[in-house]
């Protein structure tokens, strides 16, 4: 079920789709995410057999991951009181179908790449403490989960997956880490080698996020970062105890870089999200910091106030945690209420669209819904076999939905000053390269998309296009 952000959510079941149909992602068609943003829901649409199961079984598979992650990682260097609750915190992050930092009824699996990069840091931020003196060292154990953290930010979104590779690079300073985070960083840099010899789309890649780059990719204002910070205050100053507290008794640079690291990664990463609250790596930081004043010799531990400091963590951790629980407990009972619209399309029919609380919204995407079942009626009248089509809009959801060959040298994404703009876009040579039919929405999804898209292809359309039909809600060509 879905109560938000439908469009996104079409992104990676067209992915999905695409995959399933032989393409490979940055061979095959163009994104500025990663290839595992496109596999994960292929997974969980092989486990589930239906587009409608892709998300919830992709994501379920990721959850498993992390939580074993989480039990070797977390269950060595910290005490239960700390390393339980930020346990939960981490994987209720990428487990629960909402944004961060949005309402516990916005419900949508729409950018879940961003939950698995604050996770997958969140624990990657752990291991800059070392295994508790009960533990034994197990480097190779280490390395593996850095590793294995490392990637999965890197091939999810690479943003993330710079911020892992710089941690790793940073933990070399630390005597006591240096092996594994040797280990690690020698593992992720063989891994990315022997995945190109079976993917051969890392130039390809490269070359998706200069474009995005080009479109989206200037350097935060002082006036954003300071919104950032204000829509962001009182986890900031929370932080700010511990971190306080941290380099007044243990102030070495090794503990100054930590926290530097964790409030620039933080505020970098939610500055180019599309997120307005809830820099996670706060939470994380905290933990580790909390863990670290209580085992250090330097903390007064005849007085009482430390041991507040896990109650003191619980106000970065509860919260969220409170949050996203509700939230997957809404969407667990709502997918097994059957409540809902479904979605117009054949494949799709296992999402519904749901209500909750904000009517403007589901009215919206309804209407949108409307919009599809209309493509999809007008698509089925024509007098030659439906393939690979094209639409001038945010996603494309009709090649999944109705299990159509999907088109080649495209983007199962395009986002108005995010992805292209006016002086950056895709060759329409490439995009339009094998493309039977283009819909040109009247309603678009995303207004500015469509009408940016009709303003830079449009000479190309009318060139190697005819039109062939209008009805309330697009426009159809087919190819001359």
């Amino acid at each position: 079920m879905t109560t938000k952000y439908v469009n996104d959510l079409f992104i990676f079941l067209d992915g999905a789709h695409r995959i399933w149909s032989g393409q490979i992602p940055n061979v095959d068609f163009h994104s500025s995410l990663g290839p595992l943003a496109f596999y994960i829901p292929a997974a969980g649409y092989g486990i589930s057999g239906t587009l409608g199961g892709a998300m919830p079984a992709g994501m379920a598979l990721v959850v498993l991951l992390l939580a074993i992650i989480a039990s070797e990682v977390i269950g060595s260097r910290m005490r239960m009181l700390i390393g339980l609750p930020l346990a939960v915190f981490l994987l209720l992050i990428a487990a629960v179908p909402v944004n961060p930092g949005e309402w516990i009824g916005e419900l949508s699996f729409a950018m879940f790449y961003n939950r698995i990069g604050w996770a997958g840091l969140g624990l990657l931020l752990v291991m800059y403490l070392p295994r508790r003196p009960d533990q034994p060292r197990r480097q190779i154990i280490d390395a593996v989960c850095a590793a294995v953290l490392s990637l999965l930010m890197l091939y999810t979104k690479i943003t993330y997956g710079l911020m892992a590779m710089a941690f790793l690079s940073f933990l070399l300073l630390d005597r006591r880490q240096l092996l594994w985070s040797a280990m690690a960083l020698a593992l992720v840099i063989f891994a990315v080698m022997f995945v190109e010899l079976l993917w051969k789309g890392s130039l390809s890649h490269l070359e998706d996020l200069r474009l995005a780059s080009s479109v989206s990719g200037e350097p935060p204002t002082l006036r954003v970062m300071a919104d950032v910070i204000l829509k962001n205050l009182a986890d900031i100053a929370v932080f700010a105890i511990f971190a306080g507290i941290l380099l007044l008794l243990e102030g070495r640079l090794r503990n100054i870089l930590f926290v530097g690291f964790c409030v620039a990664s933080g505020l970098l990463i939610i500055e180019q999200n599309f997120q307005i609250a809830g820099i996670l790596t706060l939470g994380a930081g905290a933990a580790v910091i909390a863990e670290l004043l209580l085992r250090s010799q330097a903390l007064p531990h005849q007085r009482p106030w430390p041991r507040g400091l896990p109650l003191l963590l619980g106000a970065l951790l509860l919260p969220a945690t409170a949050s996203n629980a509700i939230s997957l407990a809404l969407h667990s009972v709502n997918a097994v209420t059957d409540r809902g619209e479904r979605m117009a399309l054949p494949a799709f029919h296992g999402i519904r669209l749901v209500s909750m609380w904000s009517q403007g919204q589901y009215d919206f995407f309804r209407r949108y819904n409307a919009s599809i079942a209309d493509g999809a009626a007008a698509l089925q009248t024509l007098d030659t076999p439906m393939a690979r089509v094209v639409v001038l809009d945010f996603v494309n959801p009709f090649s999944a939905g109705l299990s159509l060959d999907p088109p080649t040298n495209d983007s199962p994404w395009y986002h108005w000053g995010r992805t292209l703009d006016r002086d950056h876009f895709p060759d329409p040579n490439e995009i339009f390269a094998d493309a039977e039919i283009i819909l040109e929405p009247k309603s678009p999804i995303e207004i500015y998309t469509a009408r940016g898209m009709r303003e830079v292809y449009g000479d190309y359309i009318r060139r190697h296009f005819l039109q062939i039909m209008q009805t309330d809600y697009w426009t159809i060509y087919r190819r001359r």
